[in-house]
């Protein structure tokens, strides 16, 4: 297990990388998003099962492409297919290599922000106390807690704080989470969450279930790992999604699909599964009012450009003519830059 001092040294050497300077229904989720407003939920995250991860959670990246529709089926309605982005495995992103040039058009940034990639921190631990009732609670009680980016930004700033001596996830000295529900402007807001300023040992029930369950490795509910033919298919997407065109699951159906949508091929598999549908509750300063544990609520714009908001992931069908096509879009660009 990493120590603290382990923690700062990555987080800072991550935070050094990212400067504008540097060259699914499993009910083992605890859905906090729907703790009623005005109350806190009390968090104990433990380690990563992987002894080579620094960290107590592992970061995912995916990318929502917007279609007006699925061809052949529900044409007129509105969906959308969640793909991973490649730069969770440090390798060239095909659809955040082609929209990284429209954040220096004003005209272009608004679509940038819609395809720019979501992050979400996967964790594990013990719901100490809930405020939130629930229909059903798994047998094991070491849960998992998908966390969006204005949450995770609080735990990372108390770990750099050199106030905080020991590691929270320790099983002697560590200290619990408390996750606080506000409402801000008519949205969800968490800013108020904070660590326990007391320390706390793990109670002795606590123990017996790490003991007897094992921990998780974090790692295995990241989506597997684009095949070459996978990252091409994703390209493709991106350019039928930006054109404005309909879902064809003749082309992208044995690769990514929308969430819920069975394969018409009863003998075919996937390379990755799409997320499951969003539990509609208010998040904070985004368009659409919903919030998922697998949505951000934020869109992080690349190193150049500040945070942003995210846009609504849905769009209406349009008019091919009217619409901008990537390769028009691109061609635009280059000749900018070349005047």
């Amino acid at each position: 297990m990493a120590t603290l001092a382990e923690i700062r040294a990555k987080l800072q050497e991550q935070e050094v990388k990212r400067s504008p300077n540097s060259s699914g229904g499993d009910n083992a989720i605890y859905p906090f998003w729907n703790i009623p407003e005005g109350t806190t939920a009390t968090l104990r995250f433990l380690s990563d099962k992987d002894p080579n991860n620094t960290f107590f959670w592992v970061e995912r990246q995916m990318i929502r492409l917007p279609f007006a529709g699925i061809k052949g089926s529900s044409e007129a309605k509105p969906t959308t297919v969640q793909v991973p982005c490649m730069e969770m495995w440090g390798e060239p992103c095909p659809v955040l290599s082609e929209i990284r040039p429209w954040f220096k058009d004003p005209s272009l940034e608004d679509m940038g922000r819609k395809y720019w990639k979501k992050r979400s921190y996967i964790f594990q631990g013990f719901v100490v106390n809930s405020p939130l009732e629930e229909d059903s609670t798994p047998e094991n009680p070491i849960r998992r807690f998908v966390i969006n980016p204005s949450i995770f930004n609080i735990i990372r700033s108390a770990l750099m704080n050199p106030d905080m001596e020991d590691l929270p996830t320790d099983i002697d000295k560590g200290r619990d989470f408390k996750l606080t529900k506000t409402q801000k402007g008519g949205y969800a807001d968490y800013s108020t969450s904070t660590w326990s300023f007391k320390e706390r040992s793990v109670s002795d029930s606590e123990r017996s279930a790490i003991d007897t369950n094992g921990l998780h490795n974090l790692a295995d509910y990241l989506p597997k790992k684009p095949s070459a033919e996978d990252v091409k298919i994703i390209a493709e997407m991106f350019k039928a999604s930006v054109d404005g065109e309909l879902y064809d699951e003749s082309r992208f159906g044995q690769h990514y699909r929308p969430a819920g949508m069975a394969s018409s091929n009863s003998n075919a598999t996937t390379s990755a599964t799409t997320t499951a549908t969003a539990t509609p509750t208010p998040a904070p300063q985004v368009e659409a009012k919903v919030e998922a544990p697998v949505v951000q609520a934020k869109v992080e714009a690349p190193a150049a450009q500040p945070e942003v908001a995210t846009a609504t992931a849905t769009a209406s069908a349009t008019d091919d003519k009217s619409k901008a096509s990537a390769d028009d879009i691109l061609a635009m660009i280059r000749a900018r830059q070349n005047k």
